[in-house]
């Protein structure tokens, strides 16, 4: 980031920080002040509706008591549901018989102000006081209850003496069912919703701006009600107040550039300058503007560049003097990981220190062969049978100079006699050859070793022909053994970086590859589907009952069931497919170019490869019976993303489990799938990564009731594999796989399977 970005960016904090926690500030408290004054609103109509209820249920017990008093209690109640106290009056008598009911009485039961009910869960139509009737001499006849209806009119009062919207559950038990409601159609399903998940002494807020309190029902009230006031927030206070942060922003980020480019001119001028004399123009020089400290570093900067040029001639003449400073180039070299770059820079750097007239470095590689990794200066020293120089110098080990050299880890130096120049190694009149092993660590060797246990040569750095005929010296021999030093370094640098990489994506105990290479693997994959028109198949796969396998055979036998598992799905797939480990038992397949039909065929082969032969484990009497569900999706019929696909896969194998395990289902196709174009550049030469190129993009079409297809653009030749065509039914390619499907012999790419557990290049075949 420049100076003038980071002076901007301080500015733009000083200034907006304020801003931003004034308009946060504001929302947070007309929020806090909002909320305070709903729920207070709400708590007075909550004690205003136990006091109407309260009133009510007082008056139906005067009236009960009033029927219970008179001599005729069936014309006390006619008269007093005549004059409106009471909607309906019940009469029974000590056996529970009805003696007595007003016409047009409610159905019962009634909802009673003590808060019982026969049918708590049943919908409330009229609530009801009960009071005993007796004779004059205090014996008990029976009961008198009076009701007063429970209706919309009802609600529609409450809401009138409370000011908010009232709403009456049929039942305490569900808020879902509601018998009469204030509450507009637009609100009433959220209201509703928060009722369900908020208690009578909680206030809670819904998505639509009003707040819900539930009330009741208590033994003072005995209604289940729902009460809820609109927000008054004002509106479009957070668009207010985000404009405010915007403009405050736009005119801060104006100002902010205007102050760092008048602060920020001299310096660029004098990097500038400093980016020229860096370019070897000495010559440049920076206007002093004022007398300020940056004024006077400009001057001082003109004062250095004067002086630096009066040195550079005197440096000219003493560029011997850098060899001392190999050293620290080597060091500089090892640290980083392009091997074949190292070796140049350290070999063209040996040559020229020691002046001999060419020389290779050589490693030594499988089956104790030096192989030379990069040369210099052999054209013409080979034997008459290669005369052109293509040979590849390979010395076996023990065989020799270089060979020897390699084999007892002591270097030479010498004059070779051309009757004596041993077969396979340059002509030459002199040489000299250093081996190289890994560095030693405090805790002993860190590379291989050999028989007696000292560090195994790494490979040998050899010069040929000194300049001048003679032969190289113990100096020669020291500053070659510092650059075989540096040799060694980077080798084992390079070595344990790719060890590093390699078990940062593979799973240590199954050798596939890990979940992190999973993301990374079905995103290229599904890119490479969508750019040639190709299906992708993704097998999501699951021990089943793997739990058991741990706790009647122990974690140990776990891990060797797993291990033998991922051998046999290795041997079960094509070397293109990719296996990967996702986690505990379960783990994941990558079929590229393979349908839903050639998945279910691998899907098949797995499940006969895990079942007909149990996993025998160490220690234990018996095998290990395990069986595997498969949930298979395809792409693009199941997903537009690898994300898609493989949420699909997983979907499938949840499928597979509840179909009874031990079997595989196919993802249903989506009838809304999206096939995304992704444009690929022409380019004028191959790619560095070798992934095919084509000229104009590929556009996926999905015909409706079919399979995607592919529509090229001019200019991509018909051979490219852009052409392929993986829905055609009379691809021969395709019948060859769906064969090769068939038998297992047929499909595997050897005795070792299909899939290994480190990277191996994109392949570009034509399907199962």
């Amino acid at each position: 980031m420049t100076l003038r970005g980071r002076l901007t960016a301080a500015f733009l904090v000083v200034v907006l920080g304020p801003v931003l926690l004034g308009a946060l500030f504001v929302a947070s408290t007309v929020t806090a002040v909002d909320r305070s004054r709903s729920t207070e609103r709400l708590s007075v109509a909550a004690s205003t509706v136990r006091t109407s209820v309260d009133a009510l249920c007082q008056q139906l017990r005067a009236t009960a008591d009033a029927v219970a008093l008179t001599a005729d209690p069936a014309v006390a109640a006619a008269q007093l549901v005549g004059r409106g106290l009471a909607a309906a009056v019940l009469i029974t008598d000590v056996s529970g018989r009805v003696t007595y009911v007003s016409p047009d009485a409610p159905p019962t039961p009634w909802r009673a102000c003590s808060g019982s009910t026969t049918d708590a869960a049943s919908p409330i139509r009229a609530l009801a006081a009960q009071v005993d009737l007796r004779d004059r001499a205090g014996a008990l006849l029976g009961t008198v209850t009076a009701a007063q209806l429970v209706d919309p009119a009802f609600v529609a009062r409450l809401a009138a003496v409370t000011g908010v919207a009232v709403t009456l559950l049929d039942s305490a038990a569900s808020p879902a069912r509601v018998t009469h409601t204030t509450e507009s159609r637009e609100v009433r399903d959220a209201v509703l919703a928060a009722a369900s998940a908020v208690d009578s002494e909680r206030v809670i807020e819904t998505s639509e701006g009003r707040y819900v309190r539930r009330i009741g029902p208590s033994d003072t009230q005995p209604l289940p009600l729902v009460v809820s006031v609109p927000s008054e927030r004002p509106q479009g206070l957070h668009a207010t107040l985000v404009g405010v942060v915007v403009v405050a922003g736009l005119l801060a980020v104006l100002t902010a550039w205007r102050l760092a480019r008048v602060t920020t001119r001299p310096l660029a001028e004098l990097a500038g300058a400093v980016d020229r004399v860096a370019h070897g123009d000495l010559t440049a020089r920076v206007p002093v503007r004022s007398r300020d400290e940056l004024g006077r570093l400009a001057a001082a900067f003109n004062r250095m560049t004067r002086e630096t040029g009066s040195y550079v001639a005197a440096l000219t003449s003493n560029r011997d003097q850098l060899r001392g400073h190999l050293a620290v180039l080597g060091d500089t070299l090892a640290s980083t990981h392009d091997l074949q770059r190292i070796l140049r820079v350290i070999l063209h750097s040996a040559i020229g220190a020691t002046g001999a007239r060419a020389g290779a470095v050589l490693l030594v590689e499988a089956g104790g062969v030096l192989v030379a990794q990069c040369t210099e200066g052999l054209d013409g020293r080979w034997p008459e049978g290669d005369a052109d120089g293509s040979q590849t110098l390979r010395v076996p080990v023990g065989v020799g100079v270089v060979g020897a050299v390699a084999a007892t880890g002591e270097p030479q130096r010498g004059r070779a006699e051309p009757t004596e120049a041993p077969s396979g190694e340059p002509r030459c009149r002199t040489y000299v050859a250093v081996p190289f092993a890994a560095p030693a660590t405090p805790g002993g060797p860190s590379g291989p070793v050999d028989e007696a246990g000292a560090p195994a040569a790494l490979g040998v750095l050899a010069l040929y022909d000194r300049l001048g005929a003679d032969e190289f010296d113990d100096d020669d021999l020291v500053t070659l053994r510092t650059f075989a030093g540096h040799a060694a370094v980077a080798v084992d640098n390079v070595r344990v970086h790719e060890e590093a990489q390699r078990l940062s994506l593979t799973d240590p105990l199954t050798g596939l590859w890990n979940y992190r290479y999973l993301r990374e693997s079905i995103r290229r994959e599904v890119e490479r589907a969508s750019r040639f028109g190709r299906m992708l198949s993704v097998l999501a796969l699951d021990l089943d009952r793997f739990k058991d396998v741990n706790d009647t055979y122990g974690h140990a036998a776990g891990d060797t069931v797993l291990a033998e598992f991922a051998r046999r799905v290795r041997g079960e797939i094509r070397e293109v497919d990719l296996a990967f480990r996702q986690g505990g038992e379960e783990f994941v397949l990558l079929l590229p170019e393979t349908d839903a039909r050639g998945a279910a065929i691998v899907a098949e082969r797995l499940g006969a490869a895990v079942r007909e032969t149990p996993i025998a484990v160490e220690a234990y009497a018996g095998p290990v019976v395990v069986t595997v569900s498969v949930g298979i999706a395809v792409y693009p019929d199941n997903g537009s993303t690898g994300r898609e696909v493989l949420e699909a896969a997983d979907d499938a194998l949840y499928a597979a489990k509840a179909a009874g395990r031990d079997t595989y289902r196919v993802a249903e196709v989506r009838p809304d799938v999206v096939t995304r174009e992704i444009p690929v550049l022409a380019g004028a030469v191959s790619p560095p990564d070798g992934l095919p190129r084509a000229g104009q993009p590929v556009q996926a079409i999905r015909e409706p009731g079919g399979p995607a297809r592919s529509e090229l653009a001019v200019g991509v030749p018909e051979g490219s594999p852009a052409h392929a065509r993986p829905d055609s039914a009379d691809d021969p390619a395709d019948i060859d796989a769906e064969a090769a499907r068939a038998g297992p012999d047929a499909a595997r790419p050897g005795p070792a399977g299909g899939a290994s557990s480190g990277p191996h290049p994109p392949r570009q075949s034509r399907g199962r």
